[in-house]
This record gives structure tokens, C-alpha cells and sequence, in this order.
């Protein structure tokens, strides 16, 4: 039996409207899956490399270890690293979001600790001047300052985790990553494209989200440029 001519499922076409129409549960769980797998990660990654960073930043000593130990976790293949933390985690989203959490502290640890290095020493001096404690001084001058060099190393941050959250399909929690592995298994043409389109188009629509997100709490660098 020959398939028909607008069957493309059965010709195993790259580009195949079939595909989207019939598989769009399964697109829509894998991107659910890929986003959250890449919050979740990020977002703990964050809260954990603040308080490195304002840590480096208060004690000078300390600075050259962070940065050593998370340049050194990011050097590590990704198969490496998930393989280390499988005997923790087993083979769960658990495995991938600390993987990913590792991976992005040294993107977010350095450009926190830039934004914070840069912040002028007059304006610290200006608003211990005024009455500013050290929280006071961190929460409402430092922080704000260092702003747009945080918000690169989240983008980058963010980007890097949609890329590496695929390699995660090994443990069965790879979001379209899955589709993209079973795709390559299988030969299955337009699952493959498609995942992989996909993955593509959500990290740029990340990190344009970003960019505006940055633009809109950081206007004194736009008024700066113009």
C-alpha cells in the first residue's frame, strides 16, 4: 500500500503538518516539561549565587575559591555531571535541576559579583553618609546598580539551561530533549525537527522576555544611550 501524496507521516517528511496536528499533547507536555525544568533550575540557582556574590564581594578572600569551585563545576561534560549526581537524586527531574543549578552558578556568581564590583566607591561612601546600613546600602544602591550586569548573566544563564535541559532525555526528564532523542532513535524526521525547532524558539523568546525585562527595571541605562 503507497502512502498518499499528502500523507507525510508516512513518507517520513521533515516538515509535516500531520505531525503538529497529531501530536500536540505530546509537544505541548514536552514544552511544559522544558520550561519548568528550566525555571526551576534557574530561579534556585539565583537564589543560591546572590548571596555568593554579596559574600565574595564583602570579603575580597573569598572571591577567587567561588569563582574557582563554579567555573570548575561548569567545565564538567553534562553526562559527567548527571552521572555524579545520579547515586543523590536517581533518575529523576531532581537529577536535572541540580545539574542545571550547578552549570548555571558560574554564569550568574560572575556577573553579580561585575555588577557589584562596579558599583562607584563614592556612591557606597555617599550613602553610608546619609544613615545607609550594610543591608540598607546592599538592598536600595548595590543591588539596584548591579542590575544590569545580573540580568546578562541570568539571560545567559537562561539560555544555557534551555540548551542543556535536552541532555536530561538520558534520564527520561529532557523536556522536548525526549522527543528529540526518541525522534533520532527512530528516524522519525519530523519530530525531530520539530522538537528541536521548538527548543530553539522558547530560548530566544526567553531571553527577548529578559532583555524587556531588563530594559523596564533598568531605565537609567537606556537614558544613558540616548
Amino acid at each position: 500500500m503507497t502512502a498518499s501524496p499528502d500523507d507525510c507521516l508516512a513518507r517520513n517528511d521533515w516538515i509535516c503538518g500531520e505531525y503538529l496536528r497529531t501530536r500536540r499533547h505530546i509537544l505541548l507536555e514536552a514544552v511544559l516539561q522544558h520550561l519548568q525544568l528550566t525555571a526551576a533550575s534557574v530561579l534556585i540557582a539565583l537564589v543560591i549565587a546572590v548571596p555568593m556574590a554579596v559574600l565574595a564581594r564583602r570579603w575580597g578572600w573569598a572571591a577567587p575559591p567561588v569563582l574557582g569551585v563554579t567555573t570548575i563545576l561548569y567545565t564538567i561534560p553534562s553526562l559527567a555531571m548527571f552521572s555524579l549526581l545520579l547515586p543523590l537524586y536517581g533518575l529523576s527531574a531532581a537529577l536535572v535541576v541540580a545539574g542545571l543549578v550547578l552549570y548555571s552558578l558560574t554564569l550568574l556568581v560572575r556577573n553579580i559579583l561585575a555588577g557589584l564590583r562596579a558599583v562607584p566607591e563614592d556612591t557606597r561612601q555617599a550613602a553610608r553618609g546619609v544613615g545607609y546600613g550594610p543591608v540598607r546600602l546592599l538592598l536600595t544602591v548595590e543591588l539596584p546598580l548591579a542590575l544590569p550586569a545580573a540580568m546578562a548573566g541570568l539571560r545567559i544563564a537562561t539560555v544555557s539551561a534551555f540548551s542543556l535541559v535536552t541532555v536530561g532525555a538520558i534520564v527520561g526528564f529532557g523536556g522536548l530533549g525526549n522527543l528529540i532523542y526518541a525522534g533520532m532513535n527512530t528516524y522519525f524526521k519530523a519530530q525531530v525537527l520539530t522538537a528541536s525547532v521548538l527548543c530553539v524558539v522558547i530560548a530566544v523568546a526567553a531571553d527577548l522576555l529578559l532583555l524587556g525585562a531588563q530594559r523596564l527595571i533598568t531605565p537609567w541605562t537606556r537614558a544613558g544611550r540616548e
